[in-house]
């Protein structure tokens, strides 16, 4: 498959697992109706396979394309052999979303990472303030004990985090769980195409080049350094951090594209000492979370972080 998603000029990112598919990718326009058709065809069980098209597209999601073998397609951190994939909650499209959220006794749920959430996100949704899916899951089952016999709906942003985390509440034994189908992407798409109203506001993360696609004009979140409305990802520049956080245009200016000055002036540096101080620094999972940080902005913090 890979050679002949390359021929077409697939790029992205494709993860394959026993549970399923993972696949984010950019397809040329004019090659997309050949990418279908070979898709649909490769494999029975990808005949009319639903595709999310992005709401924003660039052009500049991604430059290679990477195909991986992996364990899980999401990092669930269940072991619980008696879990099954298979009986998940009921899908909810953008008709029935808006339906079900109009209900102020139905409860929405983001099943994203805070920084995804914090850009953008559906009305009245509830945030489980984790870093990873693996801690969001308990953490949601905790968080919605008081509200068993209520509607829930959960969603993430193409379906998938989604999806899991229904099934996860039904094994723990809640009754009424909904998962948005198709996650944001699609929902803003069906909205659009059958003029419903859009209850999702801000920007839409996406994992790839972008770092998000516009939803909304609305800005909800702020700059992590003035504090400025203000809702573009960045990493820092500083090939030593890296660390993704929001930055405004004035602040962009101000710090050279770092996330602080420390950072500003380790770029300055010759190459030759910052090649010296970066090494055998690992950088892991490195973003900006305000509610772990020390300080309220990232002004005075920076250069190389201590782990």
């Amino acid at each position: 498959m890979y050679r002949q998603f390359s021929e077409i000029g697939v790029l992205g990112r494709i993860y394959v697992a026993e549970e399923g598919i993972n696949a984010q990718v950019s397809v040329p326009t004019e090659k997309f109706d050949t990418f279908k058709a070979f898709l649909y065809k490769a494999h029975q069980a990808l005949n009319n396979l639903r595709l999310n098209i992005a709401v924003d597209d660039d052009g500049k999601s991604f430059y290679v394309l990477d195909i991986k073998v992996r364990n899980k397609i999401v990092a669930d951190g269940i072991e619980d052999p008696s879990f099954d994939m298979a009986n998940r909650g009921k899908y909810a499209d953008a008709a029935t979303f808006n339906r079900l959220s109009s209900d102020p006794e139905t409860i929405i749920i983001d099943m994203r990472n805070h920084y995804e959430f914090e850009v953008g996100h559906f009305e009245n949704a509830i945030e489980v303030p984790s870093d990873t899916f693996r801690e969001q899951l308990p953490m949601a089952v905790d968080m919605m004990q008081e509200h068993k016999d209520k509607n829930i709906i959960m969603y993430c942003t193409g379906g998938i985090r989604c999806e899991k985390a229904s099934a996860y509440m039904l094994h723990k034994g809640f009754k009424n769980v909904f998962h948005l189908e198709g996650g944001i992407i699609n929902y803003v798409n069906k909205v659009k195409e059958a003029g419903l109203e859009n209850k999702f506001h801000g920007k839409n993360f996406v994992f790839d080049q972008r770092l998000g696609e516009r939803v909304t004009d609305e800005i909800i979140a702020k700059c992590h350094q003035c504090g400025k409305p203000a809702d573009t990802h960045v990493n820092c520049v500083n090939d030593a951090c890296h660390l993704l956080f929001i930055q405004c245009e004035d602040c962009k200016k101000e710090f050279d594209g770092c996330c602080s000055y420390d950072c500003k002036d380790f770029i300055h540096l010759p190459a030759e000492q910052q090649k010296e101080r970066r090494s055998g620094i690992d950088l892991g999972r490195n973003v900006f979370n305000k509610s772990k940080s020390r300080l309220g902005n990232l002004s005075v913090k920076g250069g190389i972080r201590e782990k």
